[in-house]
């Protein structure tokens, strides 16, 4: 056996940039290296996050693989109207979660261990839900429609928790608002799409690593208390705050603290954690080499194009066929226009430049 001259020499051809990346095409670029398991077409798998996962969960479907969604709309509901309130969205119907703090609480809430003080807002012509604010058009036209859609809800998550197969993860923000009371946190800034923001009762929150990393390992225990087996995919969403409510910090330095404090949470928690693997999407639509190619004329939406090169990296490492369907009749094509379509309709921190307009 050859002794090695010094730590580098041996190393696989992706450890070098020169010899896997360098003048290669953008779409021929590849970061995974390989799959931590293998997705088989009957394994629930259930996805939550922000709005990136929602284009996980969309090709997997229009793959035809088991995209778990616990919380579905009556069969007589035409597609569009009931992704419109907010169903098949993703796998219940809980809107977008942006920090672990959410997904921690939400699944604390499922079980009862946790009861926000602030957990309704009157509006005018009904009510509104704090924790999902944009779930449907209209407010909740009653108290009782509203208890009754949260239990419904709440049976869902319960469900998820339990019987998925594999549980995917992106991690969008680390940045968000809290109820002064109990610290239940809230998707958005209340004020912004509901309820009335008070100084006193609210306050900003922007979560460092050891936090996230700590809240994301509280829910994992949690998930796995019910469901041993699961495996958990994490991402990191590549799409740039909206705004930051850092007074004297400007939007680019906020987003480049909160991806960078997601990124490096997800390194420790799968080094701490069994069955718990990161994707790197991030790295696919932000690295250097696509001269901001997958961004959109605003710089901050995600092409098509990118989503479609992280999904073929996805479906080639994680699946057996190495991305061939198991059985669909929808062409890439039609993917990528609706994935643009719906960016705009379900992603909550978009209200946030609507309420300041």
């Amino acid at each position: 056996m050859s002794k090695r001259t010094n730590p580098y020499s041996g190393l696989p051809a992706h450890c070098f940039w020169s010899r896997t990346h360098r003048g290669k095409d953008i779409a021929e670029i590849d970061p995974v290296v390989k799959g931590q398991f293998t997705l088989k077409p009957k394994m629930k798998i259930a996805t939550a996050g922000s709005c990136f996962a929602q284009h996980i969960a969309k090709h997997l479907q229009g793959q035809g693989y088991n995209y778990f969604v616990t919380e579905k709309a009556h069969p007589i509901i035409a597609d569009q109207v009931a992704r419109a309130f907010g169903y098949g969205v993703f796998s219940a119907r809980y809107g977008n979660l942006y920090t672990t703090r959410q997904l921690l609480q939400l699944a604390r809430r499922a079980y009862g261990e946790f009861q926000p003080k602030e957990d309704i807002w009157e509006v005018e012509g009904g009510f509104i839900d704090p924790f999902r604010p944009n779930i449907q058009p209209a407010p909740f036209a009653s108290r009782e429609e509203f208890d009754a859609a949260r239990e419904v809800h709440f049976a869902a998550v319960r469900k998820m928790i339990e019987e998925a197969d594999v549980f995917v993860f992106t991690f969008g923000l680390t940045e968000s608002w809290v109820s002064k009371e109990d610290d239940a946190v809230f998707p958005l800034a209340p004020g912004v799409a509901g309820g009335e923001f008070d100084e006193k009762r609210h306050g900003f929150k922007n979560f460092t690593v050891s936090e996230v990393v700590a809240d994301f390992r509280d829910f994992i225990a949690l998930m796995r208390a019910k469901n041993p087996k699961v495996k958990v995919l994490m991402t990191v969403s590549p799409v740039p705050l909206i705004a930051t409510a850092r007074e004297d910090t400007s939007v680019i330095t906020a987003t480049a603290y909160s991806k960078s404090v997601l990124r490096v949470a997800c390194e420790e928690l799968q080094m701490m954690e069994k069955d718990v693997f990161y994707f790197p999407s991030y790295e696919v639509i932000t690295g250097n080499y696509t001269r901001g190619a997958y961004y959109g004329a605003d710089l901050r939406e995600v092409e098509a194009e990118g989503v479609a090169h992280v999904m073929s990296l996805f479906m080639r490492h994680y699946t057996k066929d190495g991305g061939s369907a198991p059985a669909s009749d929808k062409p890439v094509d039609s993917f990528q226009e609706d994935v643009q379509k719906a960016l705009d309709i379900i992603c909550d921190e978009e209200m946030i430049e609507r309420a300041v307009k």
